[in-house]
């Protein structure tokens, strides 16, 4: 199994300087101890979408980057993969390496949930820097983002949990937008390009595993293992 524990990740993830706190190493993390072991299957996983040492044939590998898909040319190596995909634009550019699965992003809802707290503040965007940069279609300051905006980035996940539930708007797109909702923020609408489709649905970790198993069955035929 190739995790967010694999030495390998954790060397590249050590080379980070911005974004550190991505979605990736956190959605690691729940797939690991909440998707998994719900799932039934004879495939092994790869759960942040590289390319590193134990990577083989007939894998499970989630594809976490949405805006430069072709990045994902090296699963040409590897027969009869699984690709989970959270955007269809994903799926589509990555069809020709494997199974594609349409799975939409989901968090462990009751862990947020207890971040919850008194609405003190009004507006924040939340998420990677690198999305910031490229949110198009709003009234801009002259740093290129609404100056009434503050800034949610580059943060631990508890941290940035705990800051985000004091907001009653927030700009966010995949995990973070779900994140957001579940804390009870109103979503404001980013152009999120090639995100995560659905964005801001409220799904948590062991209703996408059903949806997952659901689609297993459907490519390998149902596991009764």
């Amino acid at each position: 199994m190739i995790t967010h524990e694999h030495p390998e990740y954790k060397k590249l993830r050590r080379k980070i300087k911005t974004g550190k706190y991505n979605g990736c190493w956190y959605y690691s993390n729940e797939i690991v101890d909440n998707i998994i072991p719900r799932v039934k299957t004879w495939r092994d996983w790869n759960t942040v979408g590289r390319e590193l040492t134990g990577m083989c044939d007939h894998m499970i590998v989630f594809l976490h980057d949405n805006s430069t898909p072709w990045h994902y040319d090296w699963l040409k190596n590897y027969y009869d993969l699984v690709l989970v995909c959270s955007s269809q634009y994903t799926a589509n550019s990555v069809k020709y390496f494997g199974h594609t699965v349409l799975l939409p992003m989901s968090v462990d809802t009751e862990y947020v949930k207890k971040f919850a707290t008194e609405k003190t503040k009004d507006t924040c965007f939340v998420g990677n820097p690198w999305v910031k940069d490229n949110i198009r279609g709003i009234t801009a300051g002259s740093d290129g983002f609404p100056d009434n905006v503050d800034i949610l980035s580059s943060l631990p996940r508890e941290k940035l949990l705990k800051k985000l539930a004091k907001y009653r708007k927030a700009m966010a797109i995949d995990r973070c937008a779900i994140e957001a909702k579940v804390l009870g923020c109103e979503l404001i609408d980013i152009d999120t390009r090639y995100g995560c489709d659905d964005i801001g649905r409220v799904l948590d970790n062991a209703q996408a595993a059903e949806i997952l198993q659901k689609r297993l069955d459907e490519i390998d035929g149902r596991f009764d293992g």
